[in-house]
């Protein structure tokens, strides 16, 4: 098994960290009035997610560690949710959404593995 020096050894910040350039390449074509709106509000909870790991990464215990990467988690179901609006407002296609999406349940199920893989240490 190979140990992470750091967080960018991490598949799963590396996956959040996709995400991130994805929803800001994304929410650029959004409309105008969204710029203070929904707009940084998806880039916030998008980049908490892939903070979260980096903060937890760094904590001396697990239980510190768990605390942010729950936060991560959370900031994730966020970002599914603004996902949906900008999808039922026609600001991405459903085949954008789709692919989004897609990414965003791939960051979950490695951010549920590593959560687990840390618990068990």
């Amino acid at each position: 098994m190979t140990y992470a020096r750091n967080f960018k050894d991490l598949i799963v910040w590396q996956k959040s960290h996709q995400l991130v350039l994805v929803i800001y390449k994304v929410t650029k074509n959004f409309p105008i009035h969204e710029r203070y709106s929904l707009v940084p509000q998806i880039r916030r909870a998008c980049v908490s997610v892939a903070s979260n790991i980096v903060e937890g990464f760094h904590r001396k215990s697990n239980k510190e560690s768990y605390h942010f990467y729950n936060y991560s988690e959370a900031s994730l179901e966020e970002v599914k949710y603004q996902l949906l609006v900008s999808k039922d407002l026609e600001y991405i296609n459903i085949e954008m959404y789709n692919e989004i999406n897609e990414l965003c349940d791939e960051v979950g199920k490695l951010l549920n593995g590593w959560m687990k893989k840390q618990v068990i240490k």
